[in-house]
């Protein structure tokens, strides 16, 4: 039996993908977890804009071959990887910005994952669905020229509750 993804793919326009980076505030340095991965567009746009480490996620080895190729192609071996895997399962803990655009559905099963994983002070950007139970650190409607709006969420993850503070969003 093949694995049927839980989410649809539609790719995030570049304009946005731009901004997702941008309002997360990427720079040298940072690693970049794109969570399905698509066509490779966020990782290859936050290390060849942004000059960061992106690592993309992805479940369909159709996706994975083709990002592998334009990574290759662009010269980026050294900067973008590219996992086949389910983000479910992958170890995303060495991120420092986690970009997103999944269901609110799927946002709501992957927050225990964030929680778990993700450091205090990783920025985690999600196009168009909240995470369901976190309030954003920011969020803003972007416009494309053609008129399209995208909602775009910034979180910012909190000192763990191990820690005994009681972060906003949890």
């Amino acid at each position: 039996m093949s694995y049927i993804p839980d989410v649809p793919y539609v790719p995030t326009p570049e304009p946005v993908v731009k901004r997702m980076l941008e309002i997360a505030g990427v720079k040298p340095g940072d690693i970049v977890y794109d969570l399905g991965a698509g066509d490779g567009r966020i990782i290859i746009t936050a290390a060849t804009l942004f000059n960061a480490n992106a690592v993309g996620i992805e479940i369909r080895k159709e996706f994975v071959s083709n990002i592998e190729s334009k990574i290759k192609s662009l010269g980026l071996n050294d900067r973008v990887t590219i996992l086949h895997g389910n983000m479910f399962e992958t170890d995303i803990s060495k991120a420092s910005v986690v970009t997103m655009y999944l269901l609110t559905s799927v946002n709501e099963r992957i927050k225990p994952k964030l929680e778990r994983e993700l450091r205090p002070g990783v920025r985690v950007v999600s196009h168009d669905f909240e995470v369901p139970g976190w309030i954003p650190n920011y969020s803003e409607e972007f416009k494309e020229e053609n008129g399209r709006v995208h909602r775009l969420y910034l979180y910012i993850m909190p000192p763990k509750k191990s820690e005994g503070i009681h972060p906003k969003f949890f």
